[in-house]
């Protein structure tokens, strides 16, 4: 994949110097961490340098100060049930924190036990599959407990994520949207998927995201935009142009979000530059949709509620 050369953008801007960076944003994809309790944590391993560091709330803020962020949306990392609770307690100590999405098993015993149990907090927002811990939703959809926890799920008013995203979970998210319509699915990551290599397999699978656009219950969450090519890190906003265009064509104004996938975006360049690439591309549409983008969709996704006063909220509340 080639570098895009054009002059509609340059290389990474700077938030100071754009204007509109008034707009407030929640970043609705970051993740809490700490090595160093006792237990430790599945996830960074300690070989990983750059992670393995507590990742907590404080932190956030100071590698966001200056960039407009006002709130987070945490999202597990932990396929350990009691880390559900201990970032709800993490996050409650914080008010820059509206909402997390925990780590439990639709399917699995206890699941409903467990929903009720943390479904009672209003920061817990929903809950995560797909791709990771060793499961795999395309298998997992055919299972008739979970289509049905997942239901469970949509009743109480929260939201599904997916993780990591390829063929075969996009086809699932459609088998599940059209099992449950009124569930909130929110795909993450979707800028680091690459099509399938086989023609016929890239038809389907854009079908399928063709399809998941005409569903309002479907959000897609613009994270992990920046992309490691050749050993280098592109920094100039026309690089990423092509995937982002076709996520703004098949999701539209109102079903995208922002969420920097901090602190594990440290692999791929600064939090700013994770802002300013996508500051850019949707303020270089409109302010309304980088509006849309930045807060207001996320409303509609979570139904967060905000916590302090800096965070924006619909005028209709």
């Amino acid at each position: 994949m080639q570098e895009i050369e054009s002059t509609r953008f340059g290389s990474f801007p700077s938030a100071a110097g754009m204007s509109h960076d008034s707009i407030p944003i929640i970043d609705t994809h970051i993740h809490f961490f700490d090595p160093r309790r006792p237990q430790g944590v599945p996830w960074p391993e300690s070989s990983n340098a750059v992670l393995y560091q507590p990742a907590l709330p404080s932190r956030y803020r100071k590698v966001s100060e200056g960039l407009g962020i006002v709130g987070v949306i945490e999202v597990e990392c932990s396929p350990w049930l009691e880390d559900n609770q201990w970032v709800l307690e993490i996050a409650a100590a914080d008010n820059i924190v509206v909402g997390t999405v925990g780590d439990l098993e639709p399917g699995q015993p206890g699941f409903r036990n467990h929903l009720e149990r943390f479904c009672g907090n209003p920061l817990f927002r929903g809950i995560r599959c797909g791709n990771l811990w060793g499961r795999d939703l395309a298998e997992q959809i055919s299972d008739p407990q979970f289509v049905s926890d997942l239901r469970e799920l949509a009743d109480a008013g929260l939201t599904l994520d997916t993780a990591n995203p390829n063929a075969a979970l996009i086809a699932a998210v459609v088998r599940i949207t059209e099992k449950i319509p009124h569930l909130r699915v929110v795909i993450d990551h979707l800028p680091q998927m690459d099509p399938p290599s086989d023609r016929e397999a890239r038809s389907r699978v854009r079908a399928d995201l063709q399809e998941l656009g005409s569903r309002p219950q479907v959000y897609a969450k613009v994270s992990e935009v920046l992309r490691r090519v050749g050993g280098r890190v592109p920094g100039t906003t026309n690089f990423y142009l092509d995937r982002l265009d076709q996520l703004w064509e098949v999701f539209g104004p109102d079903r995208l979000l922002f969420g920097s996938d901090w602190p594990h975006s440290d692999l791929w360049g600064t939090l700013p530059e994770v802002v300013n690439i996508v500051k850019e591309y949707f303020l270089g549409r409109d302010r309304a949709a980088a509006e849309s983008y930045f807060w207001r969709n996320s409303i509609a996704a979570y139904r967060w509620t905000r916590r302090d006063y800096s965070q924006p909220q619909l005028s209709a509340e």
